[in-house]
């Protein structure tokens, strides 16, 4: 299945309180159980100002139906071409 790099501009992202990350975590997963397994949340890494999510699913769409149901913003949504890390240096 297609993964993709998910740029959701929220302001002050990085002060956001644990609390506040699992409320709307909670909420991604609710709405991942619904849509069902073709659409996957792997991880996200959380910035200043912007919350960048790594999904799998099927198309750019899923992914832009999933942030709509959350209520969160995709502002950008990037298909990953290739997967590089330090073993890939021989």
């Amino acid at each position: 299945m297609p993964q993709y790099v998910i740029e959701r501009e929220i302001p002050g992202a990085g002060n956001l309180s644990d609390a506040e990350l699992q409320e709307v975590s909670k909420k991604s997963v609710g709405v991942l159980k619904d849509m069902g397994p073709e659409i996957r949340w792997l991880h996200s890494y959380v910035t200043g100002d912007k919350v960048y999510c790594v999904y799998l699913a099927p198309d750019e769409d899923t992914v832009r139906v999933h942030a709509c149901r959350v209520g969160i913003p995709a502002n950008r949504i990037s298909a990953v071409r290739r997967l590089i890390d330090p073993t890939t240096a021989g």
